[in-house]
């Protein structure tokens, strides 16, 4: 799973990126501070089981702080785009080529209004941020409209000449993380299922990429720089008339604020809190003190959150549909081979099966696989079972096999 994060330059791309992942990477206030994608991982959050079970974890694949469990998640800043970097503009054919593997994307929208087209600093409030999110979305429909466009009318002749034109579509598309599970999804929403690919025109053509790019490539608007007075207004104008798309409320900056703060032991917050506690004030300078206290006002108490941890949340758990699944080799410990309770999550599709998880962890689980346990009703699942968010699962496997 690849998140892809993606927008317009100067932005706050790479803020958020830094305080999605605290990474470094070099951050500017100007046009093509990324030049080559920047590559990282940050973390989805959620309620543990240990709780629940009442028992002390040894989280191995991930982090579990005071019963919230982070999930790690890969992320991809990809440089700024820019109007007509499909044709190659501002290096942007380089920039677009970057999210072929991407499952998701979040769409960086400077939501103040103080960045144009181009990305260059304008009075907050002069530029419509409605308007950069139909820019950038464009681009990337172009994108995908000339990768098709090449060599169509061979892929189509070949296509009604066999009887496969889904299966070769799927082919053609596959280095862009593209199925053809998407792609029958696509005909089906835009009622082209039951014409003939020859007959397209561009528009038709077009409006097929379009729909196709909404499916594999889904994304969420990323609101930034909430805390200025202007964005209040233009998010709401944004999640008005952007109503296919989430639109999350966010300062990038602020989180990197609290994180690095609360790296330092300044602070206690943890990503996606509704506010922090200063720990010790006596460490804080005055401009520090102020700085954190603006946060509270101007972001927290305003929005409920940064939003950053929100947007990593929303485009795994609500746009890619992913649930939580803690496997065990114990059922009753709820412990691996080597006694560590609950040591690992795994992000899984919704509607993935026993046996399927079991290929997961290991390929001769999967094929040598028996049954699974639920460790709460310790119940035995066949290998159908549609596993549930939060299932602690034992997988029970042929041995010597």
């Amino acid at each position: 799973m690849l998140i892809g994060v993606i927008g317009k330059t100067n932005v706050g791309k790479s803020t958020f990126f830094v305080a999605a992942t605290l990474a470094t990477v070099e951050i500017a206030n100007h046009p093509f501070t990324t030049i080559k994608p920047n590559v990282g991982v940050g973390y989805v959050r959620k309620k543990c089981v240990c709780k629940e079970f009442g028992v002390k974890d040894n989280p191995r694949n991930s982090i579990c702080i005071d019963g919230e469990r982070f999930i790690p998640v890969t992320l991809i800043d990809v440089a700024g785009l820019i109007p007509e970097a499909h044709r190659g503009r501002g290096l942007g054919n380089k920039f677009l080529d970057d999210l072929r593997k991407a499952d998701v994307l979040l769409h960086v929208v400077d939501a103040s209004g103080s960045t144009d087209a181009e990305g260059r600093p304008v009075p907050p409030g002069t530029y419509d941020p409605v308007e950069e999110v139909r820019l950038i979305q464009r681009e990337v429909d172009l994108w995908m409209f000339q990768i098709l466009q090449k060599d169509w009318r061979k892929l189509v002749h070949k296509a009604e000449s066999e009887g496969k034109f889904e299966d070769l579509l799927a082919e053609r598309l596959a280095g862009l993380s593209i199925t053809k599970t998407h792609i029958v999804k696509a005909l089906r929403n835009t009622k082209l299922k039951n014409t003939k690919p020859s007959s397209w025109r561009n528009e038709e053509l077009m409006l097929f990429v379009s729909t196709l790019r909404k499916i594999a490539k889904p994304s969420i608007i990323v609101a930034n720089k909430a805390d200025i007075s202007e964005a209040q207004d233009i998010i709401k104008k944004m999640t008005r008339e952007l109503k296919d798309n989430i639109v999350i409320p966010t300062s990038a900056l602020a989180e990197l604020v609290l994180r690095r703060a609360a790296k330092k032991g300044y602070i206690k917050y943890l990503p996606g809190d509704s506010d922090f506690e200063v720990v010790d004030e006596s460490k804080l300078t005055l401009k520090e003190r102020k700085g954190l206290e603006y946060i509270r006002e101007h972001v927290l108490k305003k929005w409920g959150s940064t939003g950053v941890q929100q947007a990593l949340n929303k485009a795994v758990f609500e746009v890619l549909e992913m649930i939580a699944v803690y496997p065990v080799e114990d059922p009753v410990k709820l412990t691996d081979h080597e006694g560590r309770v609950l040591p690992d999550v795994f992000l899984v599709k919704k509607g993935t099966t026993a046996r399927e998880l079991a290929y997961k962890i290991h390929t001769d689980l999967g094929r040598t696989f028996l049954y699974a346990i639920d460790a709460r009703s310790k119940r035995r699942l066949g290998e159908d079972y549609v596993l549930q968010d939060n299932d602690v699962i034992s997988i029970v496997a042929a041995k010597g096999i």
